[in-house]
């Protein structure tokens, strides 16, 4: 017989409370329900344990209510099957790496590539045994011919992030499914929604939802979405053995933004077209690098296989502007903040020396390159805050 409640001590009562609430409650919001320790009702269901089960709650580090509700709604925006939270974009990149190649393995990396991955494949080169080379990002059917008998996983970033060229994701694909080597897809650049990548047959697609995902620039968190079971518990597995998770406040901010992702991709995409054709005007610009132009590298692959471009491009400054003029004109720019990333509110600029970071292919441009994510701010005052800038810092 169980003992009253009235009967147990204040402190007991204070951690075992009662509580009665009122059925029938209903929100647009998923609930935030947090957990480290996951109770069992009983130890038949403890030991039943199988941690390839995701229909199963284990532990609050691998999954509750509200993380796993996140994880659906991407995977299912994606069209894939299986999502797994990371703490971050690197984090996806890195359970990627992990849960795919071993000591031996070869890996082919675009040289184009978001530069933390490139460090990271340089990384398990030099301390864990694996080869990491660079292509061209351009190279389409062409990569058939660096695969090798131990190649294990191709990397995709569609577009590079910051040089905006757009690669055959069909062709490489192709030809990566003829030799069996698996293919993970930085796609962060369309947030799932102006790139679908399993339908051109990617195998993994990640996603960095600090981003368009979050929308508020206070967020870290990325995912691992997949179509194929096996390659889901390779990286489930590999995620669970290195510890990651995320949090469910976290968690919570990302799903609160979701229902208004499309639109603000929309948005920022209108404003980044109009101020790149605007800049394509501008005597300081030598050249304007945006995928739905047709001088932009790989225009022909976005034109078929994309649906938009959200809020990010880059120019390329006349070679007669001195990077240290270029570093004064993003300096002088009041409405685009100086710093990484890109998907909130806010507009942003940062300058690149590209030819410092690419190894396998060259770079055709001579002048300073300068990255632009244009925000939710009016189009006109972004245009007049980049025109006020350039009378300022290139004289």
């Amino acid at each position: 017989m169980t003992e009253p409640t009235s009967k147990r001590g204040l402190q007991t009562r204070i951690v075992h409370p009662e509580v009665s609430l009122t059925p029938g409650f209903a929100s647009f919001s998923t609930p935030v329900e947090r957990a480290s320790t996951v109770v069992f009702p009983d130890l038949a269901t403890m030991r039943e344990l199988d941690w390839r089960n995701d229909a199963q709650w284990r532990y609050g580090l691998h999954a509750t209510p509200t993380s796993l509700a996140l994880a659906q709604r991407l995977a299912a925006l994606e069209g894939g099957k299986h999502a797994l939270l990371q703490p971050s974009g690197l984090g996806a990149i890195s359970n990627v790496y992990f849960g795919i190649v071993k000591a031996g393995d070869d890996v082919l990396i675009p040289d184009n590539v978001y530069s933390p991955n490139r460090e990271h494949g340089d990384w398990l080169a030099r301390d864990f045994g694996i080869t990491a080379r660079y292509y061209d990002p351009l190279i389409g059917a062409g990569i058939a011919d660096l695969i090798r008998p131990n190649t294990r996983l191709i990397w995709i970033e569609a577009p590079g992030s910051v040089t905006m060229e757009v690669p055959d994701v069909p062709a490489i694909v192709a030809a990566a499914r003829a030799r069996n080597v698996v293919t993970a897809i930085d796609n962060t650049y369309s947030a799932g929604l102006a790139f679908r990548p399993f339908e051109h047959g990617v195998d993994i697609s990640v996603q960095a939802l600090t981003k368009y995902q979050s929308g508020g620039s206070d967020v870290l968190m990325g995912a691992t979405i997949t179509v194929d079971d096996e390659l889901h518990l390779k990286l489930k597995r590999a995620r669970m053995r290195m510890g990651t998770g995320v949090s469910v406040d976290d968690c919570s901010l990302v799903l609160r933004s979701l229902p208004s992702m499309k639109a603000r991709f929309e948005a920022h995409d209108r404003s980044a077209l109009a101020l790149a054709q605007w800049l394509k005007t501008r005597p300081e610009i030598a050249a304007v690098l945006h995928p739905a132009f047709q001088d932009c590298p790989g225009h022909e692959s976005f034109k078929r296989d994309f649906s938009g471009a959200g809020g990010l491009f880059s120019v390329v400054f006349d070679a007669r502007y001195s990077a240290t003029q270029v570093d004064a004109f993003v300096e002088a720019l009041e409405l685009f903040a100086i710093g990484w990333s890109w998907g909130g509110a806010h507009s942003l600029a940062m300058p690149y020396d590209i030819a410092s970071m690419r190894t396998a292919s060259a770079w055709p441009h001579r002048g300073t390159l300068v990255r632009f994510y244009v925000g939710l701010e009016e189009e006109a005052d972004l245009r007049a805050d980049i025109e006020r800038a350039m009378a300022t810092a290139l004289v």
